[in-house]
């Protein structure tokens, strides 16, 4: 009816067999982030000062060509009035250019190429050998702009043709003008040595707060690292004391705690089920043991033996079904479990159910009904067994002249309710909600059925579980329980994989 899937994933290793090591070498969160963060500063910093080195640049460069362009531009209007504006001309070339902040040179040949006047101490800085050959007389603006280096200044060379008035006509007239850009080379140089001791600085104060940021930042970790560490089987109650920590990290430490409260409980019920599960197995190896011991205290007969024997499988009976409980819930909290669904009569089931316990209910003086009728997708003998459970549950606390009553309500969508009512003696307040955890039993039912394993309600709620449904129960002292259970429709989804039924 049920199979347990039992397949091992193929990468995954054999029970007790080492985990393999792992050679790659990992770097830390710290490391990673110090890393990550000097390195992004350092790229900041290059582009920054990058991005302001070349703007300075240009922005000198086309200072140093507008300069040019307009002493070009004075020296062609002097020319052109050269013969009325002489004067001019001589001082613009040998007084304005040596008397300017800027420092810059003029020469100017003729149209064969002799030199007419020229700014004092060019011919030693700038040679007219160093000039290209003049632009048309047509250009507008200097555009053929040589590159001069000595090692005494450095130079921006431009050389033009223009027509000059030279009194008897026009003559074409050579220009050559000169910048003096060492300084501003000089200002470049040192703009590169400030921006170079500026990156310097920045890294590392970059490794310097990486470092720390890094330390920071990671510190809840290693707080949850000694935190884990600290905690044992016996000492569970440890938790994470969040203050200040970084939204991300408080999830965590929240995720951590609330995984110390499941395992907690886990480990308390575990405990608990332990101390319960040792509970329940004293009686019948003590009444074993007890019976066994009194058989061979003195010679007996052959029936007396046999007294004995039948006492001790009776034992032998109880343990066996305490087991095969144990083992049922045990395969139903399997993740895995699920159990395989058809659509029966849940009216039919319950009437066959009624009908066994007919003979013990007409013994004990309790009227057994059924009422309803409805459909159930499940299993079949899952559902028969948690309808059993609850009915025989309900005669034991049940005295005579009661009723159990056993009633089907379908629900919207398909689903069905199934209720379990009896008239006994009511389940006490403060007992309700545990009524369906293994090996619980009051005190009263104790007393009354001494020979129960409190199991049966522990299987109706794994039962209800694997079908995806739920239970619940209410009970009223001295006016008895109702005990429902609820079973989804058909379009409910099923847990994954199979388990056998016992």
């Amino acid at each position: 009816m049920y199979s347990k899937s039992s397949e091992r994933p193929a990468s995954a290793p054999e029970p007790g067999e080492p985990a393999p090591d792992n050679p790659t070498r990992v770097w830390s969160i710290a490391k990673r982030f110090r890393l990550v963060y000097a390195v992004s500063t350092a790229v900041l910093l290059l582009l920054t000062a990058g991005f302001l080195y070349l703007a300075l640049e240009r922005s000198l460069d086309a200072r140093d060509h507008a300069l040019l362009a307009s002493k070009v531009q004075v020296l062609r209007v002097l020319l052109r009035q050269e013969s009325r504006h002489t004067d001019v001309l001589v001082s613009e070339v040998e007084h304005e250019a040596t008397e300017s902040a800027l420092r810059y040179y003029i020469r100017i040949l003729d149209g064969r190429g002799r030199m007419l006047i020229e700014t004092p101490g060019m011919r030693d800085h700038v040679p007219a050998a160093v000039f290209d050959d003049p632009s048309p007389t047509s250009a507008a603006l200097p555009q053929d702009v040589a590159y001069h280096a000595r090692s005494h200044g450095s130079f921006l060379a431009l050389s033009i043709q223009t027509p000059a008035d030279t009194g008897g006509g026009l003559d074409m007239r050579t220009v050559q003008v000169a910048l003096d850009v060492s300084a501003d080379l000089a200002l470049l140089a040192d703009y590169r040595r400030t921006l170079a001791t500026m990156l310097g600085f920045g890294m590392t104060f970059a490794m310097v707060v990486g470092g720390w940021l890094a330390r920071k930042s990671t510190q809840p970790l290693i707080e949850i690292t000694a935190s884990a560490q600290d905690i044992t089987a016996s000492r569970l109650d440890e938790r994470i004391v969040v203050s200040r920590w970084p939204a991300e990290l408080v999830d965590l430490a929240a995720a951590f705690n609330a995984m110390l409260d499941r395992l907690e409980e886990s480990f308390t019920r575990l405990s608990h089920f332990s101390g319960e599960l040792a509970h329940a197995l004293r009686t019948p190896l003590g009444n074993l043991r007890g019976e066994a011991e009194v058989a061979l205290a003195r010679g007996r007969t052959p029936e007396e033996y046999r007294q004995v024997l039948l006492s001790g499988i009776e034992e032998y009976e109880r343990l066996s079904r305490m087991v095969d409980g144990l083992l049922f819930i045990a395969r139903s909290d399997d993740p895995n479990a699920v159990v395989e669904r058809v659509r029966f009569d849940a009216a039919k089931e319950i009437e066959d159910v009624r009908e066994f316990h007919q003979p013990l209910a007409a013994e004990q003086g309790v009227d057994v009904t059924c009422e309803g009728n409805g459909w159930v997708t499940g299993d079949r003998m899952l559902f028969r067994r948690a309808v059993t459970n609850l009915v025989a549950n309900a005669l034991q606390h049940t005295p005579a002249g009661g009723s159990v009553r056993i009633c089907l309500h379908p629900q919207e969508g398909e689903a069905l309710e199934v209720s379990v009512s009896d008239t006994g003696r009511g389940i006490e307040p403060e007992n309700l909600p545990r009524i369906f955890d293994r090996f619980f039993r009051t005190d009263r039912s104790r007393a009354t059925v001494p020979g129960g394993s409190g199991l049966g309600l522990a299987i109706v709620r794994s039962i209800m579980r694997l079908h995806g449904g739920n239970v619940s129960a209410r009970s009223e002292l001295e006016r008895g329980t109702t005990v429902r259970l609820w079973f989804p429709p058909a379009s409910a989804p099923a847990r994954a994989g199979k388990m056998t039924t016992l």
